[in-house]
C-alpha cells in the first residue's frame, strides 16, 4: 500500500502565525479558521472539491489589512502540497477543469512540473465582496504557484458577481489540482517525464 501523502507545517513570521495540514488523498473534510470568513469559505471550497483533507488555523495582523493572510497561506499551502507529493512517482501531473458558476466560468490549467510560471488572466468589474478584494485571490495564487514550483493558468473566461467569479475559480482549482496529483495505475510509480526527472 502506497504511503499516505500527508503534510504538515508551521509558519510563523512577525506578520502571520500559520498552521497548516493536508491530506491529497482526503475525503474533502475541512477545518479552517483564518480570521477572514470568505476566505475561510473559499479554503472550505477548495478542500471539498478537490476531495482534500485541509486544516488551517491562522492569526495574524488582519487589522492592517487582509493581503498578508492571504498570501502567506497560499505559500503555506503550495509548500505543503510540495511536500506531500515527494518525488511525484506515479501522479498525473497535469490537471485541467472549466466551471460554472452561475454566469461566471472558469479555466484552471496546471503542470506540477518544479518549474514556476503563472498566468491570471481575471477581469472584473466589481472587486468587493463585503470587505474581502478579490483582487487577494491573485496574490493566493501567484504564492501557491511560487512555492508549489508548478506552472498555473487561470482564466476567467466570463463572470459579472465577484463571489462567483472567486467561487469559481477556486472549485475549478481544486478540481484541477485533484486531477494533476491523482495517482496514474499505469505509471507504474515512474516519473512523469521523459526526462526522467522532475528537478529543474
Amino acid at each position: 500500500m502506497a504511503e499516505p501523502r500527508i503534510a504538515q507545517l508551521t509558519r510563523n513570521t512577525k506578520e502571520t502565525q500559520i498552521q497548516m495540514e493536508l491530506n491529497v488523498d482526503g475525503s474533502g473534510v475541512s477545518e479552517i479558521d483564518t480570521g477572514i470568513p470568505f476566505f475561510d469559505h473559499m479554503l472550505t471550497l477548495f478542500a471539498k472539491h478537490g476531495l482534500f483533507d485541509l486544516k488551517v488555523k491562522a492569526t495574524g495582523d488582519l487589522d492592517v489589512d487582509y493581503h498578508h493572510m492571504v498570501e502567506d497561506t497560499g505559500i503555506v499551502l503550495g509548500q505543503l502540497v510540495k511536500k506531500a507529493l515527494g518525488d511525484k512517482r506515479g501522479i498525473r501531473r497535469y490537471g485541467f477543469f472549466l466551471l460554472p458558476m452561475d454566469e461566471s466560468l472558469a479555466r484552471v490549467v496546471l503542470d506540477l512540473s518544479n518549474r514556476q510560471a503563472f498566468v491570471y488572466k481575471v477581469t472584473y468589474q466589481f472587486p468587493m465582496v463585503r470587505d474581502f478584494n478579490i483582487v487577494l485571490v491573485k496574490e493566493f495564487f501567484q504564492a501557491f504557484a511560487n512555492e508549489a514550483a508548478c506552472n498555473l493558468h487561470i482564466n476567467l473566461e466570463y463572470g459579472e458577481e465577484p463571489h462567483h467569479i472567486a467561487e469559481a475559480i477556486f472549485k475549478a482549482f481544486a478540481r484541477a489540482l485533484d486531477v494533476a496529483t491523482s495517482v496514474d495505475p499505469r505509471m507504474a510509480d515512474a516519473l512523469p517525464s521523459t526526462k526522467g526527472t522532475l528537478s529543474i
